[in-house]
């Protein structure tokens, strides 16, 4: 058994690539986060992270327009990907960002975990599902995070987090939803400890690869 803890606060950022072709090596493991693009995806890397600009936040959704890198450690990476449904951008653009979005999450090997970040007042839209419904086809951990409990009363909030629990039950799969919000940092230690042990138990995993290698 591995004893290694995982400190996200180490995160810094490595690399913008257009696609694929230009992400670093695919190896180590990589926790990919993903969401529409008025999510608040960014404002949750840099909670989760403990830092205010690690990843840049903009009032104007549909900013993340590159897939972003941050290592934490020497090949464990969390990567920002292209905020996918916000209307107000070009057509082709919007193909662009979902052909990189697309590419990754089909072929990128080190993909181990998905966070999937919903606003809490709007969650489980067609491509949010779509997207939750392929991570658990292909037997990948999902942390869906409901962004933005601040913004309903704690009655609410939980009772959106119960609601949308149920619509994914029948998915089946490794999914686990928590209300989240980067003002009041809600959901912040459930996060960062489940996105700690998809990197510790991936790290064990090729510790005991390795063992048998040899």
């Amino acid at each position: 058994m591995s004893d290694h803890t995982i400190n996200l606060n180490k995160a810094h950022f490595t690399i913008s690539a257009p696609d694929i072709r230009k992400l670093p090596n695919d190896d180590g493991i990589e926790v990919a986060f993903a969401g529409r693009s008025n999510a608040g995806k960014s404002s949750a890397l840099n909670t989760l992270t403990r830092q205010k600009s690690l990843a840049r936040t903009s009032k104007t959704p549909g900013r993340t327009q590159l897939i972003n890198v941050f290592e934490v450690e020497e090949g464990m990476r969390l990567v920002d990907l292209p905020g996918y449904g916000f209307a107000k951008v070009p057509l082709e653009m919007k193909k662009k960002w979902q052909k990189a979005l697309g590419e990754y999450l089909e072929k990128r090997e080190s993909l181990q975990g998905l966070v999937v970040l919903m606003d809490i007042r709007h969650p489980l839209k067609d491509l949010d599902h779509q997207l939750i419904e392929w991570a658990v086809e292909s037997e990948l951990p999902v942390l869906a995070l409901l962004t933005k409990a601040d913004k309903l009363s704690q009655g609410k909030a939980s009772a959106q987090v119960l609601d949308v629990k149920k619509k994914l039950k029948p998915l089946g799969g490794d999914i686990k939803v928590y209300g989240f919000s980067s003002l009041k940092r809600t959901g912040f230690d459930q996060a960062t400890q489940v996105i700690s042990q998809w990197f510790s138990q991936n790290i064990e995993n090729t510790e005991e690869s390795d063992e048998v290698a040899e």
